[in-house]
């Protein structure tokens, strides 16, 4: 798992590229505020509940949540069932709302 910062993220979404982009907050949470990501609770991951999302095994995919905590968790938790690039959103939604609102 590598981290990407969400300058990054955001200059490649603004830029008009594709991203992968998975949200493993609580469903409220994900309704509060959202950049676009598929909503995947985090207890679904640790269950194995990951079928949105198998085909991008060998595809970049990046996790975010609120802090980055989540996230990085579930990062790890699919890296070791192997996809082979993920990368978790340092800061999560409140440094993405912190910089851009």
């Amino acid at each position: 798992m590598t981290n990407i910062s969400v300058d990054e993220v955001k200059e490649r979404l603004d830029a008009g590229e594709k991203l992968n982009l998975v949200d493993v907050r609580q469903p409220e949470e994900t309704a509060e505020f959202n950049i676009g990501g598929i909503a995947i609770p985090l207890g679904n991951i640790q269950s194995m509940e990951t079928e949105q999302i198998d085909n991008l095994r060998d595809e970049e995919v990046i996790f975010y949540c609120r802090s980055g905590n989540r996230s990085g968790q579930a990062a790890l938790i699919l890296e070791q069932v192997g996809f082979s690039n993920v990368k978790n959103l340092t800061g999560g939604m409140l440094k993405w709302r912190e910089k851009f609102g």
